[in-house]
């Protein structure tokens, strides 16, 4: 009997720590100087996380503990490994890679936007990413450009 209860046992501590990758972009992983920094650090930070479970005494806690970190790092590793960092855009004539764009919506709206890598955009702080919908039609435009996202018109007021 205690064996099949180490079995099961065993058998769910496997189930929780088979957790699956996190998925991979198709698109090109370009980002930006502090992209590639930040996931350096997130990289860092799953290592450490991982490292910290390896003292747990108890095998199958150790595993379940160690299970999200290990995901993590295999994620931040491949996402450097594919990293193509690209220049900080040397004009401000036309929306690119990097730019920071300002918009006005058809609602009157004014918005910022930084536009970065897949990794990095983070709309609640200004950034989206260069493969959204928005930043898709926004790039290549200049100041003063009509473009149609999602039926909304924007117009670019301003680009830095």
């Amino acid at each position: 009997m205690a064996v099949a209860f180490t079995k099961e046992e065993s058998f769910e501590t496997a189930s929780e720590t088979l957790i699956p990758d996190r998925p991979i972009s198709p698109h090109p992983n370009l980002v930006t100087e502090a992209g590639l920094k930040a996931l350096e650090l997130d990289l860092s930070q799953a290592r450490e996380a991982y490292e910290a479970t390896l003292g747990i005494d108890d095998i199958n806690e150790r595993r379940r503990q160690g299970a999200a970190p290990l995901r993590d790092a295999r994620y931040f590793a491949a996402r450097l490994g594919t990293a193509q960092l690209m220049p900080a855009p040397t004009s401000s004539d036309a929306v690119a890679f990097g730019s920071l764009v300002t918009f006005e919506r058809e609602d009157g709206r004014v918005q910022t936007y930084r536009i970065v890598g897949e990794d990095e955009a983070d709309p609640k702080a200004g950034s989206i990413s260069y493969v959204s919908p928005v930043a898709r039609v926004l790039i290549g435009k200049a100041v003063g450009d009509v473009v149609d996202a999602g039926g909304q018109e924007l117009e670019i007021i301003a680009i830095a």
